[in-house]
């Protein structure tokens, strides 16, 4: 064979070859895109939960915060009602438009050294697997919490309270 053949064969199989790792490319791509995709998604996911986790525990304490300033009042149960209330519409407030639906619970008990105080208490909950911040993957679900809360609880002087 002469040398102009041979290159001639060699530039042939070349381009073959090429044409053959091209198609390899394409199959390995294909077979590693779904588990790079998933990890991403699975991060986006977690990260859109404890942004969430954080405003609820944020909007939580503000509620509480709330629970301090002096409502009207005919008693002692209705003044702790009122600012359960009032701490509930603080803590809704603030809470970001990424958690929707939330539903806040106020309670109030004695508390403290002997039981001489009163603590009112702010539970904020959101239901995740109604709700999602992004849809689930099937997989996925497994490792997602049914619900998210937090709560919050202020002390208060019961000679203040009135």
């Amino acid at each position: 064979m002469k040398p102009a053949a041979m290159q001639r064969t060699h530039l042939q199989c070349s381009r073959a070859n090429q044409r053959a790792q091209r198609g390899a490319t394409a199959v390995e791509f294909a077979l590693v895109f779904p588990l790079f995709f998933t990890v991403l998604y699975a991060i986006v996911t977690f990260s859109l939960i404890l942004v969430a986790q954080q405003n609820l525990t944020m909007a939580a304490e503000e509620g509480a915060r709330a629970a301090l300033n002096w409502q009207s009042n005919t008693s002692m149960q209705s003044a702790l009602t009122n600012r359960g209330n009032a701490a509930c519409t603080a803590a809704e407030a603030v809470v970001a438009t990424l958690v929707k639906s939330t539903q806040c619970t106020p309670s109030s008990t004695t508390c403290g050294p002997g039981g001489a105080m009163q603590c009112v208490n702010v539970l904020l909950t959101y239901n995740y697997q109604a709700n999602p911040l992004v849809p689930n993957l099937p997989l996925l679900s497994y490792a997602v919490p049914t619900t998210l809360s937090s709560s919050a609880t202020v002390q208060l002087n019961p000679e203040n309270i009135q």
